[in-house]
């Protein structure tokens, strides 16, 4: 029981300091001001792999840890980092866990993509106002042309990233004896409808983006 606890927290040990790094060295702009980094993709399959809780945990580790170092939005920023990512990816981990299929991965990282959309878009009129210091009105012009599309874009690349990387990612942690190597009903196997439609979605989002920065 005591090496398979230390095992879960190297693990999750591990997806944290990911998730950070990719804060650091992975983040690039899409919609105007606002910037992607891929750390959800890393919060939803440790997920995934343990459950929402562990979602969450990460998220509060990395968003505390990103606040300290290289944020510059305060604390109002770090809450708004939380809310965004676990609204995504605690949504799909509690999704996947209710049905264990492959099936209940993609509907869960749907879910996750829209309530990470609708949730952000509220929080966005509350909060955005007060963390980025611009009048309510200004963010209330901001919110369609640039809120909405920036964060349909970010799960999309959050949904589509996850379903590529999920299966290699648990392949890799089983190996490495870090997870137990069971067998799932599924096993969430990358076929190939599964990676024709995450291609898809990644190559939609890259001409949204393309697309609408030629507008702008």
């Amino acid at each position: 029981m005591n090496i398979s606890k230390t095992k879960k927290l190297t693990t999750i040990g591990m997806l944290c300091t990911l998730a950070y790094v990719s804060v650091v060295v992975g983040r690039i702009p899409l919609v105007l001001f606002l910037k992607y980094d891929p750390k959800d993709v890393i919060i939803v399959i440790g997920g995934l792999i343990f459950g929402s809780l562990t979602s969450f945990a990460v998220t509060v580790i990395v968003s505390v840890v990103q606040m300290f170092t290289i944020s510059g939005t305060g604390v109002l920023g770090c809450i708004m980092n939380i809310i965004s990512s676990c609204s995504f990816a605690c949504t799909a981990a509690f999704v996947y866990k209710k049905k264990h299929k492959l099936s209940g991965a993609l509907i869960g990282l749907f879910c996750g993509w829209s309530c990470q959309v609708v949730i952000m878009m509220i929080w966005n009129y509350l909060i955005a106002p007060i963390y980025m210091g611009y009048p309510r009105e200004a963010i209330v012009e901001l919110l369609i042309p640039a809120f909405l599309p920036f964060n349909l874009i970010k799960g999309g690349l959050n949904a589509a990233i996850t379903m590529l990387l999920y299966k290699p990612a648990v392949t890799a942690l089983r190996r490495s004896n870090l997870i137990e190597s069971k067998r799932d009903s599924d096993k969430m196997r990358i076929n190939i409808g599964v990676l024709l439609v995450a291609l898809l979605m990644i190559i939609t989002c890259v001409l949204l983006i393309l697309s609408f920065n030629d507008i702008i």
